[in-house]
């Protein structure tokens, strides 16, 4: 595990989606949107109670990450002034938690980062969460 820079600290955190990708054993990508939260060390995504034609753990990218661990998650700010335009890339392991302290944790950051979550009754003890490990971090700003 690293210590990401500050500048990308600071993006990571205030960040509100950010883009996860994964990708299957022949190494077929998927991209998807993800609301997530930092803890400093960790990210985490919850797979939520929004409606899905599958359960949750029939979903593509729990299906990849099974398979394939290796994971890259982008949050960028994105301006029509381009002097204020920056990203932050990570490229990690993905850890899928179905439970325990860690699970709980993860909970914890998303309902206090996203108040829609509360609305939603995310649940602390069940229920599939992504935690993404960084290992490499590429991080840019125009200015």
């Amino acid at each position: 595990m690293i210590t990401l820079p500050e500048p990308a600290v600071a993006l990571v955190t205030a960040g509100r989606v950010a883009h996860l990708a994964t990708a299957d054993v022949d190494g077929q990508p998927l991209v998807m949107p993800v609301c997530y939260a930092f803890d400093g060390a960790r990210l985490f995504s919850a797979v939520d109670a929004k409606p899905k034609r599958v359960t949750a753990r029939k979903l593509r990218r729990v299906r990849q990450i099974e398979d394939n661990p290796r994971v890259s998650i982008v949050v960028d700010e994105y301006d029509e002034d381009w002097t204020r335009l920056r990203y932050v890339s990570i490229d990690g392991v993905a850890e899928l938690l179905f439970g325990g302290p860690e699970f709980a944790h993860g909970i914890d950051l998303l309902l206090a980062k996203y108040p829609q979550y509360r609305q939603m009754r995310l649940d602390r003890a069940e229920g599939v969460l992504i935690r993404i490990t960084p290992e490499t971090v590429r991080h840019w700003a125009f200015a």
